[in-house]
């Protein structure tokens, strides 16, 4: 099968196209490299450090003989995903090549717009591309469990039976989404719905909890490490954790920490990507997989952090600073996971064990986490609406401007 990966010099890009070789498929990527340029623009790196993507290549051609052909651009130049659909006419796209930060599309007007308009128009020119050029693919886009907001009912995957007044109908399950950046999904959600039901198109809408690790089976030499971002504008909380607690930082669980999400090791989200590239969508089918193992609150994190880093002989502290964001601090959270274990999906990776991985690989890049470690501390308050001049305070003069999407 020839799988078109779109932002795979991204954290998930990577390891995805590396699984996918390994299973024997032909990978064609894309990227403009724009994640490097804006973790940069918010003063910060990679604690991984990262190669360019020619490096990669050359890297994993030497120590495995395995190609990727590559294209460098921009999903947001139709002409060029046309170009691209017409000449490799894949059997599989993996969409992930988007915007993908809620505090970065909530720093100002103009991060809100950049972030939904680049990421429903990369959307829709791959809608496009597909119906003129590859009308069989299987389009496989990553969602985010974002969309979904925290409902006091158990939450769906996709689509739910209601009765109302006296009628029935399967519909939508409503979207209560919590940032500019999850907005832009739940408006990619409806453009691949409606897409796929008048021009017969099949799609699967992966909804994803958060990731955590760095490694997977196929990622088993440091030059091959996908990125760890752990700023306050990229990182996942769990991310800022682990750097906190190797720089002796206190874990700032935001207000009282009852804030629950599903989570999943990068593994287990390789694993259920590929599920759904080798079973595709029916013609016409929209589908979709709600992708997560287990729930946590944020508190219970830090409390498994402390724990963990114990072993290391690290002893973090945890502290409760004042929320930056608007949301519940305290709530229900019953999501449905149903679809990917009928297609063989079983976990693979426990929290403990992936957390020890993490700690392993980050003492030796500590040196880079301490030369950032003032990005770290929030500074996105979502209550503003205008956030740049803190941002570029600690951002490097020469910052561009946020450019087309990516990974």
């Amino acid at each position: 099968m020839k799988v078109l990966v779109t932002g795979i010099d991204g954290y998930s890009g990577w390891p995805l196209a590396l699984h996918l070789l390994a299973r024997g498929h032909a990978v064609v990527g894309i990227d403009n490299f724009v994640t490097r340029r804006r973790v940069r623009e918010v003063g910060s790196w990679s604690a991984t450090p990262i190669p360019s993507f020619a490096r990669r290549q050359a890297v994993l051609r030497d120590l495995k003989g395995q190609t990727i052909s590559f294209y460098r651009g921009d999903l947001g130049r139709y002409e060029f995903v046309r170009d691209v659909l017409a000449r490799e006419h894949p059997d599989a796209i993996v969409h992930l090549a988007e915007q993908r930060s809620a505090p970065y599309s909530m720093i100002d007007v103009r991060h809100a717009v950049a972030t939904q308009t680049e990421n429903v128009r990369s959307t829709l020119h791959l809608l496009y591309a597909m119906r003129d050029h590859a009308p069989d693919a299987h389009l496989v886009k990553m969602g985010t469990m974002g969309e979904y907001g925290t409902p006091k009912v158990p939450i769906p995957e996709g689509f739910f039976e209601i009765d109302y007044r006296g009628g029935h109908d399967v519909l939508p399950f409503p979207r209560q989404a919590g940032s500019w950046y999850h907005w832009s999904k739940v408006f990619d959600s409806g453009d691949v719905m409606f897409a796929s039901r008048i021009w017969d198109l099949r799609a699967t809408d992966v909804m994803q909890g958060v990731i955590y690790g760095i490694r997977t089976p196929e990622i088993d030499d440091p030059r091959l490490l996908t990125r760890f971002d752990f700023d306050e504008t990229w990182g996942t909380v769990l991310n800022r954790f682990l750097a906190q607690a190797i720089l002796g930082l206190p874990l700032t669980v935001y207000g009282r920490g009852g804030q629950t999400r599903g989570f999943l090791a990068l593994e287990d989200s390789v694993q259920s990507l590929t599920l759904a590239v080798e079973h595709p969508a029916e013609k016409g089918e929209y589908r979709v997989f709600n992708q997560f193992d287990a729930a946590y609150s944020v508190q219970s994190l830090a409390e498994t952090t402390v724990r963990i880093a114990a072993e290391f002989g690290l002893a973090p502290t945890i502290a409760h600073p004042p929320n930056p964001r608007i949301e519940a601090e305290e709530h229900g959270y019953e999501p449905i996971h149903e679809h990917l274990p009928r297609l063989g999906y079983r976990r693979t990776r426990e929290l403990d064990e992936v957390l020890r991985e993490i700690f392993r690989d980050l003492r030796r890049y500590r040196r880079r986490l301490e030369a950032k470690r003032h990005v770290v501390a929030p500074t996105v308050d979502w209550r503003r609406g205008d956030n740049r001049g803190e941002i570029g305070a600690r951002a490097p003069a020469s910052s561009p401007p946020p450019g087309p999407p990516s990974s």
